[in-house]
Parts: structure tokens; C-alpha cells; sequence
């Protein structure tokens, strides 16, 4: 049962297996999400540092570490993943992959506040040519920045010691970074 609805975003209930409600939020517009991890000549990956409205209204942080994301066939009808994957990492961070590989399909985001599932690519980007002026996501992406693949351990431990929040979806597009790796070793 739909109990808000907003063009992108709705408010559902069901019941539970032992009959009580079940509160979650759905996207009736997008099929999928994907997160694409920008490798740059194997060597760098592109990160986004990011405003988002949630973390501050409720002060969790200020900034969030993410990468370039978007929804599947929210605007563009008809989107296949692989289009939005391509789509997404222009729009935000003005680049074209020379590979890219889908690491993961149906990754729940937060099984039990969102029906949405993730799709994870990593895009492999061999120059580093921004082809056109990337979007700021309305305001959302406050700066993009390069980080030596060796660093970004410590990098992100930085960045939440200095009290921005990491998303889960940057963390395992990582993870399937970490293990690519071992298997080209």
C-alpha cells in the first residue's frame, strides 16, 4: 500500500511475515541503481565529494565520500544499465570508459528501509580527458577528487576522521576493485 507518493520517491507498507507493518521507502520510476568506480589508468580512482540533504538535516555529516551514480530509466525511458552506466559517468564525471566491467547485480542499498538494488561497475578510463563539463547533480557534487589507488585506505580514513560520512556502495565498488586485482596478479 502506498502511503506518500512524490514523482520520484514513494512511501509503501507491507506486512511483515508475523503480519505487522512494514515501512519502506521505493523509487516507482527507476528500475536499478548504478555506482560506477572510475579507474584511471590503473593507477587512480575518482571519488566524489558530495552535499547530501539527508546527512545534513539529520547532522550526520557535512560531506559524503561517493562515486558517480545514478538511477536506471528515471528520465531516459527505455535505459538499459549499461546505458546508464556510460550515461552517469559523463554526466558527473565527464568521462568515457575504455572498459567497462559490471562487478554486481541486485545489491540491496538497505534491505530493510528501500526496495532499490545496486548495480556495480568499475570503469576503466586509460587518459584521463574530461570530454565535457561535468554536472554538480544540482548542487549535490561540491568537488571530484583523484586519489592513488596505494592511498586510499588511509584517504578514507582521513575523510571520516574529519567527519564526512563513506557510502556502503563506494566501499564495495572498492571491494570489487581490490579483488580485479588480485585476479590480474
Amino acid at each position: 500500500m502506498i502511503l506518500y507518493d512524490t514523482k520520484y520517491l514513494q512511501l509503501k507498507s507491507t506486512p511483515s511475515k508475523s503480519g505487522k507493518e512494514w515501512v519502506y521507502a521505493h523509487r516507482p520510476n527507476a528500475k536499478d541503481v548504478v555506482v560506477i568506480l572510475p579507474v584511471i589508468n590503473n593507477k587512480k580512482v575518482l571519488f566524489l565529494k558530495e552535499e547530501r540533504p539527508p546527512l545534513l538535516a539529520e547532522n550526520i555529516a557535512k560531506y559524503c565520500i561517493g562515486l558517480p551514480a545514478g538511477l536506471v530509466g528515471d528520465e531516459r525511458l527505455g535505459e538499459t544499465i549499461e546505458d546508464a552506466i556510460k550515461a552517469e559517468l559523463l554526466e558527473e564525471a565527464g568521462l568515457m570508459a575504455d572498459k567497462i566491467e559490471i562487478k554486481t547485480r541486485k545489491t540491496a542499498s538497505s534491505a530493510g528501509c528501500v526496495s532499490e538494488i545496486i548495480t556495480i561497475a568499475i570503469a576503466y578510463i586509460n587518459n584521463y580527458n574530461v570530454v565535457v563539463k561535468p554536472a554538480d547533480d544540482g548542487g549535490v557534487i561540491v568537488e571530484r577528487i583523484l586519489v592513488d589507488i596505494e592511498k586510499i585506505p588511509e584517504w578514507l580514513k582521513e575523510r571520516e576522521e574529519a567527519g564526512d560520512a563513506l557510502t556502503m556502495s563506494t566501499l564495495g565498488a572498492l571491494y570489487f576493485l581490490q579483488i580485479s586485482k588480485k585476479e590480474n596478479i
